[in-house]
């Protein structure tokens, strides 16, 4: 026995470890980066939770908001606190919380320090887009530039620049490209480059000279610049690059939140197969540790509950909300994969001819954890089985008629229909706004032109598009428009304006 009741000590997290690694690597076969398991205390877990999971962070009030935010409903009994959390980092850090019992320690390092671990270090979209060995160091780099930026300029000159930024860093990312591998020394050289020519070529009578508002650039035909690369998503690298006004530490910043932001860009896309990938690991290390004596009973029927509360789906109408718990979702379909493989029905193998039957679980759910995200995933392995066990059904609402119609119910067609509507809600085009600048014109009125690319009935929030507009002025220095254009039609459906 690994341990016996509800109390543990380091020995026995490191006898947990070591019996659950051995299950990974002989029987899943999980890849994973070097462990780095921390325990902490409730109140330590709210701190992490104020840094969206990071062990370290530049200051910003935000932070206290959401500790305070947190710690009260926490301590009210409003909401409980996660057993674990862990970051895409490497080594990757696992947070555990010391009141957890026992069973619950082995628990979150099998689901955390191996399902997650091996997700990130496998899935192609972290592999693309983050570089866990750097965000550690870049971090820290990022914590140390703000606060020098602090003592230099000032608490408030330095919080207008991040306020302004977090409000777009939702539009400060690149989309359609893999990510430039982040390179800390690079990073660092260049701080050091920009400090050291700032002070070979300052001036104090520079200060006399009257300011010029904006480059003199050459306009193209339309007034905008050629070298701008216009149309541009990602408006925090724009304005970064040609903000006309923006002294050379505010770019940085603004730089650095770009950054942030692109690195945690994946974890949307991912959220359904992330959690569903490491439920699904730990369950199986779990039982796989009572069928070998490792645990009791008692530890076992433990993990259970607190796996079954985990992947409870309640309905729409008990608190469920209008979106699936990826944990249910996720570890039901990768179960689903499971049970294809080892004991397929003529229902399963005319829907998936490539895997039915072919006993190899644990080979068919490692080239779906790396090779696709949540919506192409839902898309090519949800089964009807699954769709019957959640009930699912399609509405269609037409505001011109009276009532609702189920158009998609459990037939041939039915499934296919309601695949496809279940995997839409996870495309990543959906949950984003298509925001791109399409003008600027620094030689004219140098107004900032965007436009958002839609359909009508999925507008933007007029009071949140007003108040991230007038953020995005404070950056540029001069007005900006944006223009709500019909994708289909383009069809003008709303403007907005700021000074």
């Amino acid at each position: 026995m690994l341990y016996t009741g509800t109390d543990w000590n380091f020995s026995t997290l490191r006898i947990c470890y070591d019996a659950i690694e051995r299950i990974a690597q002989e029987e899943l076969r999980l890849e994973t980066y070097p462990n780095r398991i921390e325990v902490i205390t409730s109140e330590q877990m709210l701190d992490v939770y104020t840094s969206h999971g990071m062990p370290l962070s530049y200051p910003h009030w935000s932070a206290g908001k959401r500790f305070v935010s947190h710690e009260n409903a926490y301590k009210r009994g409003l909401m409980g606190l996660a057993y674990e959390v862990v970051i895409n980092s490497s080594p990757c850090i696992s947070y555990l919380m010391e009141e957890n019992s026992a069973t619950m320690q082995a628990l979150v390092i099998a689901h955390a320090a191996f399902g997650h671990n091996h997700f990130f270090r496998n899935n192609r979209l972290f592999r693309e887009w983050t570089d866990p060995t750097q965000i550690l160091d870049y971090l820290e780099f990022a914590r140390g530039y703000i606060s020098r930026c602090e003592e230099r300029h000032g608490v408030r000159a330095v919080e207008r620049i991040l306020d302004a930024a977090h409000a777009l860093q939702g539009q400060g990312v690149n989309r359609h490209s893999g990510i430039k591998r982040l390179d800390l020394r690079q990073e660092q050289e260049r701080d050091r480059e920009r400090r050291a020519y700032e002070a070979q070529t300052y001036n104090d009578l520079w200060r006399t000279v009257p300011k010029r508002d904006a480059d003199e650039s050459v306009g193209g035909a339309n007034g905008n610049d050629p070298a701008l690369g216009l149309p541009e998503e990602n408006i925090l690298y724009f304005l970064e690059k040609n903000a006309p006004k923006l002294e050379p530490w505010e770019r940085e910043v603004i730089r650095i939140v770009r950054l942030t932001a692109q690195y945690f860009y994946p974890q949307p896309q991912l959220k359904l197969m992330n959690e569903g990938c490491a439920t699904w690991v730990h369950d199986y290390i779990m039982r796989r540790l009572h069928e070998k004596g490792e645990i009791d009973d008692a530890s076992m029927l433990e993990a259970i509950h607190s796996t079954t509360n985990v992947i409870t789906q309640r309905g729409f109408d008990e608190g469920g909300g209008p979106s699936f718990n990826p944990y249910a979702l996720g570890f039901a379909m990768m179960s689903d994969i499971a049970r294809i493989c080892a004991t397929p029905t003529e229902e399963d193998r005319a829907w998936f001819p490539n895997f039915a039957g072919n006993n190899d679980a644990v080979g068919t759910l490692h080239h779906a954890w790396a090779e696709y995200r949540d919506e192409s995933f839902v898309q090519q392995f949800l089964s009807p089985k699954v769709i019957r066990d959640f009930r699912l059904f399609r509405l269609t609402d037409d505001l011109a008629q009276p009532y609702l119609l189920v158009d998609s119910i459990h037939n041939e067609s039915g499934y296919r229909e309601i695949r496809r509507s279940v995997a839409s809600s996870y495309d990543p085009g959906v949950l984003s706004e298509e925001i791109e600048i399409v003008g600027a014109d620094l030689q004219g009125d140098r107004i900032l032109k965007l436009e958002h690319r839609t359909r009508p009935g999925h507008l933007l929030q007029p009071s949140d598009a007003r108040l991230t507009l007038a953020h995005l002025a404070e950056l540029w220095g001069y007005g900006v428009t944006l223009k709500e254009v019909d994708n289909q039609t383009g069809r003008e459906l709303g403007s907005y304006m700021a000074a």
